[in-house]
């Protein structure tokens, strides 16, 4: 029992450590947002008050944090919401508590990085680098959809 346990163990380590999306430290997670997308100190910025705006919350700074349109799945059906109004307006319908507690738990560490951006809470939120300039050079974070 305890040879298969340990034979278990080893496989979802192994897993969990080749999977591309998932990083290990807020270190690597960091790199790998600034080696994909750039602009990693305009995400920590962002992350920290989605985060905020979600454990209180605030569904002003969430909306503001949004690409519009916004594409939100939830209670089965999908949404493209057109602006911050209508996000703010519905947010109880848009954003399950599930979703708000899950993402304002994020840890860095297990934070989905990968070419289309950042996932929080295993997929429900996703964030991408928006660019603002032609060349990328300049660039915000918004988030690009939500998965309840």
């Amino acid at each position: 029992m305890l040879k298969r346990c340990a034979i278990a163990f080893t496989l979802v380590a192994a897993l969990l450590s080749a999977h591309p999306g998932f990083a290990q430290s807020t270190l690597e997670a960091r790199e790998r947002i600034e080696a994909l997308h750039g602009n990693s100190d305009g995400f920590d910025d962002s992350f920290k008050l989605l985060t905020e705006a979600m454990r209180f919350g605030d569904p002003v700074t969430v909306a503001n944090l949004g690409a519009y349109p916004l594409t939100v799945n939830a209670n089965g059906e999908s949404y493209d919401i057109q602006s911050e109004d209508d996000m703010v307006e519905n947010y109880e319908k848009l954003v399950t508590q599930e979703t708000q507690n899950s993402v304002a738990e994020q840890t860095y560490g297990d934070l989905i990085v990968n070419s289309d951006g950042v996932g929080f809470a295993n997929g429900a939120l996703w964030m991408s680098a928006i660019c603002d300039t032609d060349d990328c050079s300049v660039s915000h974070w918004a988030i690009t959809s939500i998965n309840n």
